[in-house]
């Protein structure tokens, strides 16, 4: 189970809280709650409260439902669920394509036009699954989230940056990292993952942050510009498996046609 910032173990809101924080303060998804969500985190205050904050999450909890339906889980915040929407485990295996394409269908095609709805759907049959990497990969595109106030004139970064990220964490201070990791790269016609490069990330704000503690050599998650939580090698392994597995599909399927612009 993973650590919670303050300590102990992180349940499944926490942890869910996490990795919410990070765009929840940019204003991008989510309750305008980011200075609670922070706050509970590194106190490891998992509550009611918490819970019904984090049903705010409009994209991310139809997956929760989802993955939890899927393997008889009551709780769309069990803490293997959230793992699942994240960073991945065996949990997203037992979402078949009937299920993925009932959900995608009936979240997505009335906010699309045919051709981009047409698109999408062509990822379900070969391989899309309620990961994290596809809606911010293979949806926010078509639904032109990326444009405007949202991604601006740099759509390619703010796929990197909002996907989760594993990275090597090579130096620390009290409130920063440099991590090294794999950005995100667009060849002209595909969506790749580059060679590593160091990136300074958020540790903690004042004494408050999202990981806990971590040290130089360890593995991390990072979303945004912060260090969300410590990975363990299964986790490393999980979740490089599933982001290129939903590279692999997006790419299949054609990469947006913003991503050229």
């Amino acid at each position: 189970m993973p650590e919670a910032a303050g300590g102990g173990v992180a349940s499944g809101p926490l942890r869910f809280a996490r990795y919410a924080y990070p765009p929840n303060a940019r204003g991008y998804c989510g309750p305008d709650a980011a200075a609670q969500l922070l706050e509970q985190v590194a106190a490891g205050a998992d509550d009611p409260d918490l819970r019904r904050l984090l049903r705010g999450f409009e994209g991310a909890w139809p997956y929760l439902e989802l993955i939890a339906a899927a393997n008889t889980i009551a709780d769309p915040l069990d803490p293997r669920v959230v793992e699942a929407y994240w960073i991945g485990n065996r949990l997203l295996d037992r979402v078949g394509p009937r299920l993925m394409g009932d959900s995608v269908e009936s979240r997505f095609r009335g906010r699309l036009a045919m051709a981009s709805w047409s698109r999408l759907a062509d990822t379900v049959p070969i391989g899309a699954l309620p990961h994290h990497a596809f809606h911010v990969l293979g949806v926010y595109p078509w639904l032109g989230l990326l444009r405007g106030g949202y991604g601006g004139p740099e759509p390619l970064r703010v796929m990197d940056r909002c996907r989760i990220r594993w990275g090597l964490v090579v130096a620390t201070t009290a409130t920063s990292a440099v991590v090294r990791s794999r950005p995100l790269t667009w060849d002209g016609w595909r969506l790749t993952l580059g060679v590593p490069v160091e990136e300074s990330a958020v540790l903690r704000l004042g004494d408050r942050g999202l990981a806990g503690t971590v040290r130089s050599g360890d593995w991390c998650s990072l979303h945004w510009d912060w260090v969300c939580e410590r990975l363990d090698g299964r986790q490393v392994v999980e979740l490089r498996r599933r982001t290129l597995q939903q590279l692999a599909v997006v790419n299949r399927a054609g990469a947006p046609d913003l991503v050229r612009a």
